[in-house]
């Protein structure tokens, strides 16, 4: 059995004010502590990326947004997994790759927790792999949610939008643990 990370577009494109006030400052030091972790024991892991199709968008193929952050930068040889929509096994050749190192069971964390992260994972468990969600290693952003079709309802705050994300997910398409729990069962 191989264990293996998912890093979903941890990019330096969701830096802008474009996505609204965002959830979970520290998503992305949690997300490096999972990274550092799987380096050291070297256990598989994929950096995927989104390169976004649509004009104007801060994650466009070649604007400076599509760049992944520092903090979870991948090393040369690492595997990148370059997609255009909000799942990581659409158009790509992530679930070959996996199945390529033997992994049954996923660790994933990223942004933005109701869009990218939350398609993934639910496609993941339905491919038959095993998930944890790593629930503080992924944030969201007011602009996740567009209430327009409910004018007068108040406006969702990030941590509603991250909360409800993944209270929709959780024990139905996997578990949703902290990076400490995740990194003290993994000791």
């Amino acid at each position: 059995m191989a264990q293996a990370l998912i890093l979903i577009d941890i990019q330096t494109g969701f830096d802008s004010p474009f996505w609204g006030a965002r959830n979970n400052p520290e998503a992305e030091a949690n997300a490096a502590l999972l990274l550092h972790h799987w380096r050291a024991k070297g256990w598989p892991l994929f950096h995927v990326r989104h390169l976004s199709t649509t004009a104007g968008s801060p994650l466009a193929d070649g604007a400076p947004g599509a760049a992944f952050k520092p903090e979870v930068m991948p090393l040369e040889g690492e595997p990148v997994i370059s997609k255009n929509v909000n799942a990581a096994f659409i158009g790509t050749d992530l679930e070959e790759r996996l199945h390529g190192v033997f992994a049954t069971d996923l660790v994933i964390c990223g942004l933005t927790t109701p869009h990218c992260v939350s398609t993934t994972t639910r496609m993941a468990a339905n491919l038959g792999f095993g998930v944890t969600l790593a629930h503080d290693a992924c944030a969201a952003f007011t602009n996740n949610a567009d209430m327009s079709w409910k004018p007068d309802a108040p406006a969702l705050t990030a941590a509603q939008i991250h909360d409800t994300a993944i209270a929709n997910i959780h024990s139905e398409f996997c578990t949703a643990l902290d990076t400490k729990t995740i990194l003290g069962t993994l000791a």
